[in-house]
């Protein structure tokens, strides 16, 4: 099932676009409710259950530090998808193989340690992916990229998490270094959902609608994760 929610999370993402065409705003407030979801859950889960489970906390803090310095290095190649603003200049015609590439890597990373963390952490990078997806999307069709290309595009990123759980489980390597790996990853998503949160209110004004969203973020991961 694990498989399939992550999938599915992309799918819905898509379709959304193509039956709602939801405007920047929608965008936003989803964006938004995701970086406090993502940030809560990184916080209140991830961090605590790295450090209970490792006697080395400097080399978790430095793999922290080297997820955050990561997730930086694949912005600067997909143009700021992972947090919904993609700022690509092309016509349609050439395939963004950068962007495309970082997400890809982006995604597989962090799917990584779901099999270890378990349904806290599922439930963070679905809700995440739900609004990229949505930014993806719409990305690729107001860039007047193929069908085909949209297709093939949206299909691969939505399999490179699941990808990142079957290797985990099956792959000795991974399950050996999973609290480095989960360390990085948190680090990945602190970069990530401050970004989202910091972005989410335009010249620093207050918006209502944003701030319940990121407090219904916030309160869900606390009362319900």
């Amino acid at each position: 099932m694990t498989i399939l929610y992550l999938i599915l999370s992309v799918a819905v993402g898509a379709v959304f676009v193509l039956i709602a065409k939801p405007n920047e705003k929608i965008t936003r407030i989803l964006l938004a409710f995701s970086g406090a979801y993502l940030l809560s859950v990184t916080v209140l889960h991830l961090l605590p259950e790295v450090y209970q489970h490792t006697t080395n906390t400097k080399m978790i803090g430095i793999c922290i530090i080297l997820g955050i310095v990561l997730q930086s290095i694949l912005e600067s190649f997909s143009k700021g998808a992972e947090h919904g603003h993609i700022h690509y200049h092309g016509d349609g015609k050439k395939f963004p193989k950068l962007l495309f590439i970082s997400l890809c890597i982006h995604a597989f990373s962090e799917g990584l340690p779901i099999h270890h963390a378990g349904d806290n952490l599922l439930w963070a990078i679905v809700v995440h992916k739900v609004p990229i997806a949505i930014v993806l999307t719409s990305f690729l069709i107001s860039a007047k990229f193929s069908t085909k290309t949209t297709i093939l595009f949206i299909t691969v990123f939505a399999l490179m998490s699941p990808l990142g759980v079957y290797l985990s489980e099956h792959m000795q390597l991974f399950e050996q270094y999973i609290m480095e790996i989960t360390a990085v990853i948190i680090g990945v998503f602190l970069h990530i959902s401050t970004i989202i949160l910091f972005e989410s209110t335009e010249n620093h004004k207050f918006n209502l609608q944003k701030f319940i969203a990121i407090l219904a973020g916030i309160l869900l991961t606390i009362f319900l994760v």
